[in-house]
């Protein structure tokens, strides 16, 4: 039928009211360029002892960096995603949170994590094979490592925002790269973080490849930190190799989210100064001009400009944060070559606080296959004796 043959010839549809936007979205826009401090007129109000305690962490994290990848390759790691070049983000992220607060990490923030505080060794168990965590959790407020693409993210919001319902001051920082902006995830949590106001920041490492996928293959926004409009919060874009800007823009969001403001969405722009992990061969899709170019935008060379100009950091003080990186790889060292001893029947052991039926008939098969494999062991070894 149409609005002709309708009863009344002089019906008409009513049009709707003017639709007008809730939010003016000019606030939520990011700066046009990544916002920078080190080397500007910004870095004359710099805390010394801040940028000190910065450069040291990022010496102690390029040798972590470089002694992980040397574990992989002496088989004492399966894997290990290296943050060569990506370490001004990395310690900044941890830096910026209280001890109450949390911090989810992905995959390749091992490094976040170890300068939060935690033992390198148990950082890097999960990439050993041994555990699918080697750390408690809720002693260190450090989320699992994730390894499926953001699924951490929507985990993070739904911490913030129980917390906020109880009345905690926590914030939760939750780290994902630039692949994982991709995901269905991303944006679920996004979309219910600004919506619910969490206390949560959203922190994005795009460091220009998602394994060997390029930023321009995944996304025609003019930048990352644009999608955060979509969702009613403020996006942010920093340059991530400028451990001072990284750190200030995440404490102006840490602090917003505690306050109540909501939500904020940082992408920080670095870069993946190696491959993707060591299972990984880079140059079938990057030249190496390209690599050259970014080793000038180095976070601990910018740091080290920065403070020996402003003679904050001498000969010796580079020395001595190189020395202390030193000693913390020989432990790690030390320490990784040491064979584990495991507990096949750990297994069943964190799965549920108490186990399922079917877990406990899993456990007991497991249990007399080991038993019978030991009894037949020791029967080879009483006939080799004879």
């Amino acid at each position: 039928m149409t609005v002709q043959e309708l009863p009344g010839a002089s019906y008409r549809p009513t049009p709707p009211p003017a639709w007008r936007p809730r939010t003016d979205p000019a606030p939520l826009l990011p700066d046009p360029e990544p916002y920078r401090v080190l080397g500007t007129d910004a870095a004359d109000r710099l805390d010394p002892d801040l940028m000190l305690r910065l450069y040291a962490e990022l010496v102690r994290g390029r040798r972590y960096n470089a002694q992980a990848t040397a574990l992989t390759k002496q088989g004492r790691l399966a894997v290990y995603p290296s943050t060569v070049g990506q370490e001004a983000s990395e310690v900044a992220a941890a830096l910026v949170l209280q001890e109450q607060d949390w911090l989810f990490p992905s995959y390749r923030d091992t490094l976040a994590a170890v300068a939060r505080g935690l033992d390198p060794v148990q950082a890097l168990t999960l990439l050993r094979g041994d555990w699918h965590t080697g750390y408690d959790p809720h002693e260190h407020r450090i989320a699992p490592l994730c390894t499926p693409l953001a699924t951490q993210l929507p985990h993070a919001v739904g911490l913030a925002h129980a917390a906020r319902l109880k009345g905690d001051d926590v914030v939760a920082l939750a780290m994902v790269g630039d692949g994982g902006t991709s995901e269905g995830d991303f944006h679920e949590a996004l979309n219910f973080a600004a919506v619910w106001q969490a206390p949560v920041v959203f922190f994005v490492q795009n460091n220009g490849f998602a394994i060997s996928v390029p930023l321009a293959k995944q996304t025609a926004a003019p930048s990352l930190a644009h999608k955060a409009v979509g969702y009613g919060m403020p996006g942010r874009l920093v340059d991530g190799n400028d451990a001072a800007a990284v750190h200030e823009v995440l404490s102006d969001a840490i602090r917003r989210a505690r306050s109540g403001g909501g939500p904020t969405l940082v992408e920080a722009i670095t870069y993946r100064m190696e491959a993707h992990t060591n299972a990984d061969d880079a140059t079938r899709y990057r030249g190496d001009g390209e690599v050259e170019a970014w080793r000038e935008h180095d976070p601990i060379l910018l740091l080290e400009r920065e403070l020996t100009g402003r003679g904050l950091l001498d000969e010796d003080g580079i020395r001595a944060a190189k020395e202390a990186a030193e000693t913390m790889a020989a432990r790690l060292r030390e320490r990784m070559n040491a064979d584990p001893v495991l507990d096949p029947m750990d297994l069943f052991a964190h799965v549920y606080a108490e186990q399922t039926t079917q877990l406990r008939e899993q456990a007991e098969m497991l249990r007399a296959e080991l038993d019978a494999d030991a009894a037949s062991d020791a029967v080879s070894d009483a006939e080799g004796e004879r």
